[in-house]
């Protein structure tokens, strides 16, 4: 299926590995104009690199998304370089193996830090700017695992991605206003007869499983009456 992004300008988040590189590069054979972060510039400039291989156009930035001066100066970099920002996918997130009673504080801030407020701060900045600029698309990447009873020592991590859930709802409707579209995207192992009430499926939405093409769909226009949608993946 063609979901065209030729010419838009995207930022994902966590893009040097993983699900954040596929989606990232799928966005860039799309047409997309790459803006790939992660903490490090190891993975992140080759998802880079491999993006320009393809015939893309990709530039890297190094900046941690948890912390908000950061954010605020990944931000502007971006827009200096490409004018705009029509496309944020929030993909960045850790998940140390600890349970309730062993979690140390540090792990427990880290985890709430990166997986909830890296989204939250860089939507409120690339919320301001879509704003400007009359819309935008926002994507944040939780987990399937939140339909399921629990996951072992995975307490940190499905906190926070149950948060983000809630955030990405929220700003659907505070950011619907300005033309801004927000959703979610659940990936990872699912089974299929737990998913909660008023959740959709990619077959209910004609749209490919497989996460990346999901992601570019729900980035592009063809998703255009989508948000305030939390869309899962097998």
């Amino acid at each position: 299926m063609t979901y065209e992004l030729s010419g838009k300008v995207a930022l994902v988040t966590g893009a040097g590995r993983g699900l954040g590189r596929a989606i990232a590069l799928e966005l860039a054979r799309r047409g997309a104009l790459l803006a790939a972060n992660d903490i490090s510039p190891m993975g992140v400039d080759a998802t880079v690199e491999q993006a320009v291989r393809a015939g893309g156009q990709a530039k890297a930035y190094v900046f941690d998304v948890a912390k908000r001066m950061p954010v605020e100066a990944m931000l502007d970099e971006i827009l200096g370089d490409f004018g705009r920002l029509d496309i944020l996918v929030n993909n960045a997130a850790v998940q140390p193996k600890a349970s309730l009673l062993d979690m140390d504080e540090w792990d427990w801030h880290r985890v709430i830090d990166v997986n909830l407020g890296g989204p939250f701060f860089t939507m409120q900045h690339a919320g301001r700017a879509m704003r400007e600029q009359g819309g935008g698309v926002i994507l944040n990447l939780a987990d399937t695992a939140l339909a399921l009873p629990g996951l072992d020592g995975r307490t940190a991590y499905l906190a926070s991605k149950g948060g983000l859930l809630a955030l990405s709802r929220q700003a659907a409707y505070e950011l619907g206003g300005y033309g801004i579209r927000v959703n979610a995207m659940c990936t990872g192992v699912f089974l299929a007869d737990s998913a909660p009430t008023g959740w959709l499926s990619a077959s209910d939405l004609a749209a490919p499983t497989e996460p990346a093409e999901l992601a570019a769909f729900l980035c592009s226009p063809a998703a255009a009456r989508l948000t305030g949608q939390i869309v899962y993946t097998i």
